[in-house]
């Protein structure tokens, strides 16, 4: 699935509940979904990890939703290497 797609997706399921929770709690949810990406990249399962990087992801395109950032505009910056150098791989010092 590519990210435009996913938005439309996060946006036609949870939309409506996403913006009466609010940009605030959004990230606090986020946050917290980054806490468990990390506890299960440290010491879970495989299937743990995919679990956690998916509910991450998803989290972030309801912030880009509520935000009005299309992910795949934003991200179009890393399309062709290091947005700084410009290089693939990474030359920065």
């Amino acid at each position: 699935m590519e990210l435009g797609e996913l938005q439309r997706v996060i946006e036609r399921t949870f939309g409506e509940r996403d913006r009466a929770r609010g940009v605030p709690s959004t990230v606090a949810w986020l946050a917290e979904e980054v806490g468990e990406l990390a506890q299960a990249v440290r010491k879970g399962t495989q299937a743990q990890r995919e679990h956690e990087f998916a509910d991450v992801v998803a989290w972030v395109a309801s912030l880009a939703n509520q935000t009005g950032v299309d992910l795949d505009a934003a991200l179009a910056r890393y399309a062709r290497g290091c947005p700084k150098c410009g290089a693939s791989p990474c030359t920065c010092a």
